[in-house]
């Protein structure tokens, strides 16, 4: 999924591993996957790979996975299906495919019917930086039913992330700080892009979705699909577009669930979300109030949310201390309340929960819990996080390097927009990631991914998603020379696990082939 800020909100993978599930190729008799027999009865390598591919390329297609079962599988019942895991190797440049190569980490779950097997399921959570091999190894259930019968499952870890060359770049102590300080000195994207330019700067060149997207095409060719059938979530939703556009005679059957798309700069975009996650804001506030059970922001739903903005930002000049000593910042309060709100109003009761000692009692445990779940942060300090990898994928996609004017209109823009969830920090809002000191320089510009000669590809969009706006998901699918728009009327971010006319349509699409009509709208669950 698409986080706001790196330094502040990484929406909750739970939610995303809950909504996933996917595509297929053009066909259930094979036309775009392997049928039962899996790699041994696998296209041959020119139904494959373009016949105008460098040797070197052509054979990275034809490499054979060796899956194993995962060694950190955790599952303790014999009778249960086993994950497997392998690596795939593909050229650390595509510029010079018989040079060095890197590996891919991978993991899967074959198709519970293989008797009526269609091919391999690709799935991306998004973020960027979110790891498909964990989407899989522990969210696998989650694709129960038609899909899980009828696909493999198959989770990766993009270039730069989890476990396929991660870019990591800052210890946790430093850490700690990075995701907590509210000094408005403290500059947030230098201390990234020195410590990034120290430890990695030999891999940043190649970290981006459209060598991610590369990747992706050598890992269909090696699974043995002739199409790609694919799922992506948030940020997945690029990559998917972008493979589209890479390779559009490639495209089977492709579902992009709460779409980021880069018609325009990270700036413009920002400011949308900031817009977007402001509405989810003020509607949980006013909630709140207006509920009968007692609400730590007042009875009055107009000015909750003001009251809820003001008790975070004073945290600032007041912040709050929990059981272990640890200060609950402001930027800290601000992590742990809009990234709860990015599942929308199915969570607003646990932020609830958390606000009440806060804001009545000083005690600040549970909202610095949420805080520590949007960061990565364990009980030990210890962090778990694809920020290093969200900002060296963004700075990679979408170099910003905004003029004064630009920034002073945007902020202008984000005054009236967003006043509250922007208040506390106008320019990390509308600049995280800060890729202005960044050490690498792409050619990627924003524009419209049309991918003329693709399949049909499926966009999904919810009307309050707050962190993909709904007119991210109009742009898309009106972009797309063959996107079919389906939405869905309601908050939070992605579809499918809250809508089952959502999931109907989906499946129909993914098993069948059928797409819903243009112009169809879902309710919320």
């Amino acid at each position: 999924m698409i986080p706001r800020f790196p330094r502040r909100a990484l929406p909750v993978l739970a939610a995303a591993l809950a909504v996933a599930l996917s595509a297929g190729c053009t066909g259930p008799s094979g036309a775009g996957g392997t049928g039962a027999g899996g790699d041994a009865s696998r296209p041959p390598i020119a139904d494959r790979v373009s016949a105008t591919a460098a040797p070197a390329l052509r054979a990275l297609y034809d490499q054979r996975i060796d899956w194993t079962p995962c060694a950190d599988d955790g599952n303790a019942d014999p009778d249960e299906p086993a994950v497997q895991c392998a690596t795939l190797k593909v050229p650390l440049d595509y510029a010079d495919p018989g040079g060095e190569t890197i590996d891919v980490a991978l993991a899967r779950m074959p198709a519970a019917d293989p008797g009526h097997r269609i091919g391999s399921l690709l799935l991306n959570p998004g973020g960027p930086g979110n790891s498909g091999v964990g989407m899989v190894q522990w969210g696998w259930r989650n694709y129960e039913g038609p899909l899980h019968d009828r696909y493999d499952l198959v989770g990766f870890d993009p270039r730069g992330a989890g476990r396929t060359t991660p870019v990591s770049c800052l210890d946790d102590r430093t850490r700690d700080e990075w995701t907590s300080t509210d000094d408005p000195a403290y500059d947030h994207g230098r201390i990234l892009a020195d410590a990034c330019r120290a430890k990695a700067a030999r891999l940043l060149p190649y970290v981006g979705t459209r060598n991610t997207a590369r990747d992706l095409d050598v890992l269909r060719g090696a699974l043995g699909d002739r199409r790609l059938a694919f799922l992506g979530l948030s940020y997945g939703t690029y990559l998917g577009a972008l493979y589209a556009e890479e390779f559009p005679d490639r495209t089977g059957r492709l579902v992009l669930d709460g779409a980021v798309e880069r018609s325009t700069d990270l700036l413009h975009l920002n400011g949308e979300q900031a817009a977007a996650t402001e509405t989810e804001f003020r509607a949980f506030a006013a909630d709140c109030a207006g509920a009968e059970d007692a609400c730590p922001l007042g009875t009055d739903p107009a000015a909750a949310p003001q009251r809820l903005a003001d008790f975070l930002d004073g945290l600032t000049d007041h912040p709050l201390r929990a059981s272990g000593g640890r200060p609950l910042t402001a930027t800290l309060g601000w992590n742990g309340a809009l990234n709860v709100l990015y599942d929308g109003h199915r969570s607003w009761e646990r932020l609830r929960t958390a606000l009440e000692p806060a804001m009545t009692r000083g005690d600040a445990d549970e909202l610095l819990k949420l805080a520590d779940a949007a960061d990565g942060r364990d009980e030990e300090g210890h962090f778990e996080t694809p920020a290093d990898a969200y900002a060296a994928i963004h700075c990679a996609d979408a170099p910003l390097a905004p003029t004064d004017a630009d920034l002073r209109a945007a902020l202008a823009d984000l005054a009236v927009r967003a006043p509250l969830v922007g208040r506390h920090d106008t320019r990390a809002t509308l600049l995280d990631p800060d890729c202005r000191p960044w050490p690498f320089r792409s050619a990627e510009r924003p524009h419209t991914v049309k991918a003329p000669g693709s399949a049909p590809i499926l966009v999904v969009g919810s009307t309050g998603d707050p962190v993909t706006p709904y007119p991210w998901a109009q742009r898309m699918a009106a972009g797309l020379e063959h996107g079919v728009l389906l939405t869905r009327e309601g908050d939070g971010h992605t579809a499918y696990d809250k809508s089952g006319c959502v999931r109907s349509a989906v499946t129909a699409f993914l098993v069948d082939g059928k797409l819903p009509e243009a112009g169809t709208h879902c309710p919320s669950d």
